[in-house]
């Protein structure tokens, strides 16, 4: 129990971060006399959805993510390295490498795209489009690929934990029209620029730049787009979501599509397929579903 209230204390603490960088970036593009940057509607389905992702994630971590790790840890090489500036700094890149992985995963699997979908299903770029997530990201089995690799090397489950949150917290600040060119930073690092690409779903924008901290994972294997290259940029899914400012819809079409589309076709390939197969195999038997073609 008292994991779980430290999880809530930790969502209250972050959400009141969020929600203030949220409000000065919204009187920045006031003032300086931005249109379009943010939508009402959609900026309060992001936040809702956002809170409801994080309370189910701060719970699943109390309550049974952890207990995973360290039945996994007893399995693993149990390295468990002492704190130092080399240490921390393995941990940082292995837990973002991961997340490069991960996020690959969340592309091409339709299984684990049918969570992941909500957060490309926004039209803008702002900082509340950060918070666009999937409460279902817990219940799916997708952090595995993020915990496991960490609990077989063998790091503190606590040192893993700050490092994912580090992960994520870096990536709320990529959301943004804000910040131009860094200039050489964006060698190594992930930034601004980087990721509107990767939220584009024009078909130069899709599936690139899928670093969390770093960018160089893009570039070794060969999936970076630089933003001067990636055309202009539209934000959003192929086929947009039809109810684009509810909450609930947004986190749970992707299942229901994905559970129309086995019945439909009596295919469990469907699951572990790349989102488009579907449509690639039964083109001619069936109508596009929503989500068709949907990647980005």
């Amino acid at each position: 129990m008292q994991d779980v209230l430290h999880a809530l204390f930790f969502v209250t603490a972050f959400g009141a971060l969020f929600l203030a960088i949220i409000g000065a970036e919204y009187l920045y593009v006031r003032k300086t006399g931005q249109t379009g940057v943010y939508h009402p509607r959609e900026t309060l389905a992001n936040l809702t959805a956002g809170l409801s992702y994080k309370v189910v994630d701060g719970i699943a971590i109390a309550l049974f993510i952890q207990a995973f790790y360290l039945s996994v840890y007893e399995w693993g090489l149990q390295w468990q390295p002492e704190a130092s500036v080399l240490s921390i700094a393995a941990l940082i890149v292995f837990i973002d490498f991961c997340f490069y992985v991960n996020h690959i995963m969340m592309h091409k699997v339709r299984w684990f795209w049918s969570g992941h979908i909500t957060h490309h299903s926004s039209e803008h770029m702002n900082f509340s489009t950060a918070l666009r997530q999937n409460f279902t990201f817990a219940l799916s089995g997708t952090w595995v690929l993020w915990w496991l690799p960490a609990a077989l090397v063998g790091f503190d489950k606590d040192w893993v934990l700050l490092a994912i949150e580090g992960n994520l917290l870096y990536q709320f600040f990529l959301h943004t029209e804000q910040v131009g060119r860094l200039g050489f930073v964006e060698k190594i690092m992930n930034t601004p620029s980087h990721h509107r690409v990767h939220h584009g779903s024009n078909p130069q924008q899709i599936d690139r730049n899928f670093g969390g901290i770093f960018i160089f994972w893009d570039k070794i294997f060969k999936t970076f787009r630089d933003e001067a290259d990636a055309g202009v940029i539209k934000y959003g899914v192929t086929h947009m979501p039809a109810k684009p400012y509810n909450p609930w819809y947004l986190q749970t079409h992707g299942w229901v599509e994905l559970a129309q589309d086995v019945w439909r076709y009596k295919d469990l390939r469907i699951l572990y397929k790349h989102p488009e197969w579907v449509d690639e195999v039964y083109a001619n038997k069936a109508v596009k579903t929503e989500w068709v073609g949907e990647k980005a």
